[in-house]
């Protein structure tokens, strides 16, 4: 598997998995029935488990740009160590996003969404010269 395949398996699993703390956490504060249910008022979860349900999102939204750039690239055959560095920056990039986006560490999230961004932009550059 080319590497920037497999940041792209990683990224995907990141993403699928970043709803089970949120949800395990809905479930201690709520209990079941009010998680699936559609109680009139239901109680707060913590601020970290908010800021995390934001960050999955975030990171949905990304996904979707990140998956098509590198899919585009492999379907073109561009691969290489730039691509290759260009993925596994994003795949990391996101992962200190979702964290610094939990734990509420502003700087630290603005900057790592920024690197991702940048290492999505350099995707789309070898893709656009070739």
């Amino acid at each position: 598997m080319k590497t920037e395949l497999l940041y792209l398996t990683l990224v995907t699993v990141l993403t699928g998995l970043l709803w089970v703390p949120y949800i395990l956490d809905r479930i201690a504060v709520r209990g079941l029935l009010d998680t699936v249910g559609y109680p009139e008022n239901p109680k707060p979860q913590p601020p970290w488990a908010q800021r995390l349900m934001k960050a999955h999102s975030n990171a949905v939204e990304n996904l979707v740009v990140f998956a098509t750039l590198v899919l585009t690239a492999s379907a073109l055959g561009i691969t290489g160590s730039t691509m290759a560095a260009a993925a596994a920056v994003y795949f990391w990039a996101r992962v200190v996003h979702v964290i610094a986006y939990t734990f509420a560490v502003p700087w630290v999230r603005t900057l790592a969404f920024a690197v991702g961004f940048f290492a999505q932009a350099v995707i789309a550059w070898l893709i656009l010269v070739r």
